[in-house]
This record gives C-alpha cells, structure tokens and sequence, in this order.
C-alpha cells in the first residue's frame, strides 16, 4: 500500500519516532505541509491519505480513483466529506483519546495560573517590586485556592472526566452539565441552572451546530462576577466578543483558552489586543504533549494495520 502523510508538521514530528508508521505501508511519503492546489497531485496514485487538517472535500475525493482510505491524525473529522467519502467506498479512521492526560493537565494548568494570579506576580516581579516589598512576600494580588470551589464541565466524554479527576484530587466539587436540549438527569443539569453555581466553567465538548456560540452574552452574564471560565474545546463554542465585553466590563473575573474560532488567528484578533492578565491565550497546545503525539504515530499505524481485519478500529465512514 502506498501512503501520504499530507502535514506530518502538525505533529512536530522532530521528538517523535514514525517507524510504526512507515513499517506499516509499503512506501510513505510525508509532506510538511500541503497547500490545496497540491493536494491532488500528492494523493495520485496513493491508497492511503493521512491529514490532520488538510481538506478532503467531495471534489476532491471524487477524482482520486486509487484512494481506499483516509486516516486522520486527530479526532476531528470536519475536514473531510465524509457522505462522499462514504459513497466512493473510502473509509475513514480517526484517532481518540490520545490527549486525555495532556489536556486534562492544561486545564488545570490554566486554572491555577488564573487562580493564582501568576501573570500578575511574574509582571510585578519584573518591575521591581518584590525586591521594593517591605516585607519578605508580595501579597498584591489576591490568590484563590481551588480547594473547595465548583468546577462546572460541560463535555463529559473522556477529556471532561479526566479534568473531573484532577479538579477531584484539588478539592473541588463538579458538577456536569446537559447536553444541550436535553433535560436534567443522571446527575447532571442544565447549563443554566449550572453557569450561577460555578466558579469555574471548563468547556470540553465537540462544536457542532447546537453548541455553536454556546457560551454567549446571557451565559456569561449567569455566571459569578467571581468565576472564571476555561476553554480547551474548540474556539466556536464561545461567541468572542461576548467574552471581551465581559472581561473588559468584569461581568467575569478571568479566562482562559487553548482555542480560537479562526486557527491561525489574524494578528488583529480582538482577543490577541486584550493585553491584561485577567485572559490568557494558549496556541491550541492543550493537546500536544510529546507522549500524546506519539500515541497519534502509534494509532494511525494502528489504524492502517486493522484495515486488513474485519472490524477496522475507530471507523467513521
């Protein structure tokens, strides 16, 4: 079988081992990136497409006679058509639950950098004025312990249960909420009824059209002027400029995302210019620790080898 690795970069490949990968297939051939006017021609002749994020759309999978199979180095898979895919006989695997732990612990990084006013201290350290203290600490910025607050999730699929597990070992109640539309049960609640209780709201559920704009100006304005809110989803699910008029009004204390609706973003987004320590932006890393993208290497082999078998791993067309 003959592979094409379209944007192995995504990965940062440099720390990583891919001989899983290449010991898989008759012969890969990995690109750093690929433009879309270069995706056709890459991908002739080839049997198997690996992409991150790469768009394969209906046009384009319909005049690669030769393609059997798309493999995704991630989870998401609205890059690819996957009705059309479907219809010319291609399947389609993603990858799963390889950046549990790594998000998990971003999140709770973020949590306690905000919490801890981090930012402002480092700052304040900077300028002098902890060697300017008259005493041997510098207490100019109230820190909060997470011990004893409410951690609000809302995602309660494997990343969300492994925030709930740290959030656990801090002292923290959680509390989950709905799905959107869906009624309170199994101990979970609706989010309006969630967002007033929390002190921190943790976003880790998929953008779809339900949870589009999910957490907007009325969220935001239920929530405590005291809260913070965490996203490590996906940048869509916040309306962004709801979320700077609330940190610039202090309708919330603080913020902080992994993700943005535009990847990469233009250097003019309104949230890049909001420079105060209350926000804090994370280049979409949450996922990205070397032993996350090294389960990816060993699932996309994993992936291609269970082709030959009769029930294929993680298919989704």
């Amino acid at each position: 079988m003959r592979a094409a690795f379209l944007d192995i970069s995504s990965l940062s490949p440099c720390d990583l081992d891919i001989t899983p990968l290449q010991d898989c297939v008759d012969d890969l051939v990995c690109y750093d990136h690929t433009a879309p006017e270069e995706v056709l021609e890459r991908l002739q002749g080839v049997d198997i497409a690996v992409v991150n994020k790469v768009v394969l759309s209906a046009q384009i999978l319909r005049q690669l006679p030769a393609l059997k199979h798309i493999i995704i180095a991630a989870t998401g898979a609205n890059n690819i058509d996957l009705a059309d895919a479907q219809k010319l006989g291609i399947s389609v695997q993603n990858c799963q639950a390889y950046g549990v732990d790594s998000v998990a612990q971003h999140t709770l990084m973020l949590m306690l950098a905000l919490s801890t006013r981090l930012l402002d201290y480092r700052q304040a350290i900077q300028a002098g004025e902890w060697s300017r203290s008259r005493h041997f600490c510098l207490l100019d910025y109230p820190v909060e312990s997470l011990a004893g607050k409410t951690l609000g999730i809302v995602g309660y699929g494997e990343l969300g249960q492994g925030v709930a597990r740290l959030a656990t070992a801090f002292g923290m109640q959680v509390l989950v909420a709905t799905r959107p539309g869906q009624p309170s049960q199994n101990g979970r609640i609706a989010l309006a009824e969630l967002l007033p209780q929390v002190d921190i709201l943790s976003l880790h559920c998929p953008l779809t059209p339900t949870t589009q704009g999910l957490i907007g100006e009325p969220q935001l304005q239920a929530m405590r002027s005291s809260a913070l809110l965490i996203n490590c989803a996906r940048g869509g699910i916040v309306d962004e400029q709801a979320l700077l008029k609330a940190l610039i009004s202090k309708q919330i204390a603080g913020a902080a995302t992994d993700v943005l609706s535009v990847e990469p973003p233009p250097a003019d987004h309104p949230l890049l210019q909001y420079q105060h320590n209350n926000l804090i932006i994370t280049p979409h890393s949450a996922w990205a620790s070397r032993t996350a993208r090294q389960t990816i290497v060993q699932q996309l082999a994993q992936n291609i080898i269970s082709l030959t078998s009769s029930r294929p791993q993680f298919l989704l067309s």
